[in-house]
Parts: structure tokens; sequence; C-alpha cells
């Protein structure tokens, strides 16, 4: 059984010279351990909803599967704090593609850029999808008029997977690249077609977020916030349109801006 995405704590708030004590809505942080084959894989730090989607998205985004159907059996036990992973083939994890390691929710140095396996699932897009100015400035509203744990708390990455016209999908969790796993999970699940489909996104782009934006397979990532030099450079490499600081009505386009039309 999945939990809350918030849990309300006392606090003292300081105001006008004055403290008072109140309720606050707090983000959960939760540790999920992934065993594949009876062996443990990687422990993710994460919001508890959308366990399933999360850990399917990550394991493809990994590399471990292409497809829901490569997994044989799957058993989340959040009380415990475990995804258990039978693949249908007992294929041995290799050292050398992939190695045991804690995935952080926080940003910086939580992932390595440029495993082996990311060199081997990263996709160069193919997308002939092109989004109009007012376009970039609609999703990203309505993205963050839906996100009410954000509004609540001020603790959580939003994602949403889109057409050019409205959102499919968006997921929330406290750790940016599970929200991204969350809705590559989710058209895994749901054999949703990604190569046509926009990614919105409300933090910065980093080299790691374009990175599993190529996994995913979209062409256009949007971000209220900035991006990174190493992001755009990869960008431009992976025919991905980087387009950030989407804020009162403007944005920059930082790479492939044919796709951005007024």
């Amino acid at each position: 059984m999945e939990g809350s995405l918030t849990i309300k704590r006392e606090i003292q708030r300081y105001r006008q010279e004055h403290f008072s004590a109140m309720e606050d809505e707090i983000v959960v942080e939760f540790p999920l351990t992934i065993m594949i084959n009876g062996e443990e894989f990687a422990t993710m730090v994460c919001s508890p909803y959308h366990l399933e989607e999360l850990v399917i998205g990550f394991l493809a985004s990994e590399g471990v599967i292409r497809f829901r159907k490569d997994i044989k059996d799957m058993k989340i036990d959040a009380s415990q704090g475990f995804a258990h992973i039978q693949l249908h083939q007992e294929k041995i994890i290799s050292q050398q593609t992939f190695s045991k390691r804690f995935i952080g929710s926080c940003c910086g140095k939580s992932r390595q850029f440029y495993f082996q396996n990311d060199v081997r699932t990263a996709k160069t897009s193919t997308s002939k999808t092109k989004l109009t100015a007012q376009q970039c400035i609609n999703l990203m509203t309505t993205m963050q008029e839906e996100s009410t744990v954000f509004k609540q708390t001020g603790g959580v990455h939003n994602a949403a997977l889109c057409t050019s016209e409205d959102l499919i999908v968006s997921r929330t969790d406290i750790g940016r690249h599970n929200a991204l796993d969350k809705l590559f999970g989710y058209s895994l699940l749901n054999q949703i077609p990604i190569r046509d489909k926009v990614l919105v996104f409300s933090g910065r782009i980093s080299s790691e977020i374009l990175t599993k934006a190529a996994k995913i397979g979209v062409g256009i990532v949007l971000s209220k916030s900035a991006p990174t030099d190493l992001a755009i450079q990869l960008a431009n490499d992976l025919n991905i349109t980087a387009v950030g600081f989407i804020r009162n009505g403007s944005f920059n386009v930082y790479s492939h801006p044919e796709r951005i039309i007024e």
C-alpha cells in the first residue's frame, strides 16, 4: 500500500516579532530498495506514491528493461520499503555496466554523469513536433496550476508529459529524477508513444535531466528554470529542444530553436 505525499507536523512560526504554534504540511521522504532476481540493485529516496511507475521507469531508464513485459513478477512492499523484481531472463547485472549506488533526492552529485548504460539508452530525438510560443507558456502554466503538493509544501519537483495542447499526465516527487521516471513508467504501462510528446519540468535542466529526457524519448523539454552548459551541449548533440526560464510570458530557447515558432 502506498503512503501519503505529505504529513502534518507541529512547528513554531516566527512572524512580526512573535512565535506561534501551528501545523504545517511537510513532504514525506521514503527509501525504496529495488531487488532484481534476489540481488540488491539500488536504493532510491522518493515520494511514496506511484511506486510501480517509478520502478518501471527507473529500470527502463537504466537499460535493465525495455518494456513492462520484460518483468515476470513485481511485488512492492511499501511497508518495508522494498520492490522485488523478477525478470523473465535470469540475466546477470554486469558491474561493468551498472554499479550499486544510492540515488539521492537532493540536487548536486547524487548521480554520476554518463555511466555506460547512459550512453547505450539515451536516444537522439527524431521528433517532428513544433510548439508555438504561447503553447510553451500555456503548458508550463497548466502544470504549475495542477501542482497542489508544491503549493502546500514547496518541497517537491513536478513534471508532466504533454501533447502540444494539453497535459497527458503529471507526476510529483521529492526527487527530480524520480518525477521523470514516473512519467516514463506511466508511458510504458499505458503504451503511450513518446516521440511526438513534450516534457514539462519544474526544475533546472542539468545534464542528468537532459540525459533522462533523451532516455524517455522526447524532443522538447520545457522548464521554468535554467539549463547548464553541459545540458545545452547534450541537447544540441541529441537533437533536443531545451527551453528555459518560462516565466511571466517569456522564455529562452537554448538548442534546436526550429521547433519553437511564433
